[in-house]
């Protein structure tokens, strides 16, 4: 039977009912090795096999401000009991506080599947019943999509439409220069599902083609090994520093695009005053750049003479934005690519997130599918995505974002349906603290897994291995049929059927359901998507269920706001900005006055980073990117996650060097902490990790000694025990989880047991 998750698509063995193995499908070239492992996860004793509600909020214990959510034991319900008790609280909240009382959390990654889709079920439901407070956004990228708006234009996500893809880079490129890398292991993944992994032999593709490829990050192996590619490790949130270097070492010896930047940008002077130091009396030169990046200066030099005398690609990984004003090295990215020559060039320019997903650089799209349709939100406030910690903790603060003031809302009842806050929030300890205030929290949820455990009302849910469902990846050219492997472990149920219950109690079940069951929901969505493309670019939904797979014709755009359009003629082809060319300058981020956000791009020291006088106490940085055996938390408990443990923890690497300062050997527990928290990690030494820098994956699900003490040890290994909950500027408010310092050394006491997969103290129904 198929199996399709956002790792891939895979095949599951099942005997008498039950799931054996789950094997790679034999035609993907670079399977994801998290698939076979989810056969550990799906009867561990980490499941929540019956409704479940907090001891203390079933008792009518008063608004808790003290540590009662993480810590108290839970007693099992009956599933109509638990229905009672959620639709009766959402009556009362939505009537004493307002709709806009009601959070409607989740993150969309809970399942592949086009009707099964946690966030779209949520939402759909709350917004049936009256409202909700949204977030905006997303932990992954929230600088970035705030920011090219207003310098390239268009939808935040525009940019992947436009941007090279790795088939034009091995035949036009000759040089691509990497800030953050391009780590193979985040291209295992691709939101939505996908047929076959391709970004792997793609980027072989390229150096088999002559194209040289620039390392530029704190980590050797955010390159895959058969690039050979130069690595210049910089000190961590100083990319915006070094490009200024490049930018100003190619002003000064008229190396750039003069011509494209007259014609195709505008503010170009506004912003060369700034590099040359007119403005500040600094310039931005080489050596100035080599002081604070501790890259050399001939290093700068050369790579502004590379940049300029070859056709290059710029490109941008994800996490160079989740820091300190994480706007400004992708802004200063465009303008880089602008400045260097190669801009709207065929395999040329500018690009962002090249092998953060397997689709980006693959394909620029794929034809509209249909999904759970959307209601309107009768809601119009929302919060910042990463801001969830400070409305709770401070309802009715103002805060500015992208030229706006945003009051934060009181929020009473907190419902998530999809995603981990626990895992992608920073500063956990203050969300646990922040967690605590809410009337009410209802999760719906597969495992015990912390979010669950800080719940007052845990709904369990079926899996992807549990339900019908089909697939369509982010720009994957395929459907993917998910056919039910096995049934819902205990008294699980979907996530659709549960809010149908719901529905049914409040009194808008048939405007939820529209009087469709599951199966013909699944049904209406592919027919729905074959209508729309003509019924004869893909089988009827018998056929396709059989075939398991059907290939969606090619998407031929249009893709509005071309680079290569726009170098062509800049009048005719305009890009979708206040000037209709790549802003170098942006008069609007300009007028909002913001001291943290610029009208250019701009070189601000960060908050915390290894040239701070904090890194006297903590002189390591933390890298907390991306986990190679998981997809964010998701499986942590499967077998290919939990296999990479180091005595039951997470594995932190770090420079031997740094390593023989501290008497750290390899396979150690060590504890690393700062001032906001430790966590225990197995040690692993490695010169892939540049000197003064740590690297602790996010994901491993956070399991605190004393939830209710701030700062208590984290058993496990999560790194956002450590990472500051503090917005990267004023303009998007995203998350800056890489500016964080810590110490490690070694962890000499009795080691504390993992708890992170063992459930709460449970009470059967009385």
């Amino acid at each position: 039977m198929s199996v399709a998750t956002h790792w891939g698509s895979f095949t599951a063995v099942v005997d008498s009912g039950r799931l054996v193995r789950i094997e790679p499908r034999r035609d993907d070239p670079a399977p994801s090795p998290i698939g076979p492992g989810m056969v550990v996860a799906a009867d561990d004793s980490a499941r929540v096999l019956r409704p479940a509600v907090r001891r203390g909020w079933l008792n009518g214990e008063p608004r808790a401000r003290g540590a009662a959510r993480g810590s108290d034991a839970f007693v099992e319900v009956s599933w109509d009991r638990a229905i009672t008790l959620v639709s009766d609280e959402l009556r009362r909240v939505r009537s004493q506080h307002g709709d806009g009382a009601v959070f409607g959390g989740s993150y969309g990654w809970a399942s592949a599947g086009r009707f099964h889709h946690a966030q779209g079920q949520l939402h759909r439901f709350l917004a049936l019943g009256g409202g909700y407070t949204d977030s905006r956004n997303t932990y992954s990228t929230a600088a970035l999509e705030v920011i090219l708006p207003h310098v390239i234009g268009g939808h935040p996500w525009s940019y992947q439409t436009r941007m090279p893809l790795w088939d034009e880079v091995a035949e036009n490129c000759e040089l691509v220069v990497a800030f953050g890398g391009l780590a193979l292991k985040n291209s295992r993944v691709n939101p939505g599902g996908l047929a076959r992994h391709r970004t792997r032999d793609l980027q072989r593709r390229c150096r088999e083609a002559g194209v040289r490829f620039v390392n530029i990050s704190p980590l050797r192996s955010d390159t895959a090994g058969f690039l050979d590619a130069e690595w210049l490790p910089l000190v961590p949130n100083t990319d915006t520093a070094a490009m200024l270097g490049v930018a100003h070492t190619m002003l000064v010896n008229g190396w750039h695009d003069e011509d494209f930047l007259r014609r195709c940008c505008v503010g170009f002077d506004r912003f060369a005053a700034y590099l040359v130091g007119e403005l500040d009396g600094t310039p931005k030169d080489a050596a100035w750049a080599a002081g604070i990046t501790g890259a050399g200066r001939d290093a700068i030099t050369d790579l502004a003479r590379r940049l300029t005398t070859h056709r290059s690609l710029i490109t941008v990984n994800y996490a160079v934005q989740r820091a300190d004003h994480g706007e400004q090295p992708i802004w200063m990215s465009v303008v880089l690519a602008a400045m260097a020559g190669s801009m709207g060039r065929p395999g040329c320019g500018w690009g962002a997130g090249h092998a953060t997903m397997d689709a980006t650089g693959v394909a620029r799209g794929r034809p509209s599918v249909a999904t759970i349709p959307e209601v309107p939100n009768p809601v119009p406030g929302f919060i910042p995505v990463a801001r969830i910690a400070d409305a709770l903790l401070h309802p009715g603060e103002v805060i500015d974002y992208d030229g706006r003031r945003l009051t934060l809302p009181e929020l009473r009842l907190i419902y998530w349906c999809g995603g981990n806050p626990f895992h992608h929030h920073q500063d956990l300890h203050r969300l646990a603290r922040a967690w605590q205030v809410p009337d009410t929290v209802v999760v719906h949820e597969a495992w015990w897994n912390t979010t669950a455990k800080f719940a007052d009302i845990v709904l369990p849910v079926a899996t992807g291995l549990e339900r019908d469902d089909f697939a369509a990846g982010f720009a994957d050219p395929h459907l993917l049929a998910m056919p039910k492997v096995r049934e819902p472990a205990g008294e699980s149920r979907t996530d659709h059927r549960v809010f149908a219950a719901l529905a049914a109690r409040l009194g808008f079940e048939r405007e939820f359901t529209e009087s469709r069951s599951e199966a013909d929901w699944v049904r209406h969505l592919y027919e729905r998507t074959r209508a729309q493309l003509g019924d004869a670019a893909l089988p009827g939904f018998d056929d396709f269920w059989r075939a398991s797979t059907a290939e969606l014709p090619a998407s031929t755009g249009p893709f509005p706001g071309s680079f290569e359009a726009l170098r062509s003629d800049p009048r005719r082809f305009p890009l979708p900005t206040p000037s209709g060319r790549i802003e170098v300058f942006s008069a609007e981020i300009d007028s909002f006055g913001y001291d943290d956000c610029a009208g250019h791009p701009k070189w601000f020291e960060p908050a915390e980073w290894l040239r701070a006088g904090l890194a006297d106490r903590f002189p390591l940085h933390l890298i907390s990117n991306q986990p190679a055996a998981r997809l964010h938390s998701q499986y942590d408990n499967g077998g290919h996650s939990l296999g990479t443990k180091i005595r039951g923890r997470e594995p932190v690497t770090i420079n031997p060097s740094d390593a023989a300062a501290r008497g750290i050997g390899s396979g150690m527990v060590v504890r690393v902490h700062n001032d906001r928290g430790s966590c225990l990690a197995g040690a692993v030494l490695s010169d892939d990790v540049m000197p003064g820098v740590v690297q602790l994956s996010t994901g491993a699900w956070w399991d605190p000694v004393q939830p209710g003490l701030s700062g208590t040890l984290d058993r496990h290994g999560n790194p956002n025990a450590l990472t500051a909950d503090r917005p990267c500027s004023r303009l998007s408010q995203g998350p800056s989880a890489l500016s964080a310092l810590v110490e490690v050394e070694p962890y000499d006491g009795p080691l504390p047991d993992v708890l992170a997969f063992t459930p709460p103290d449970l009470v059967p129904p009385g």
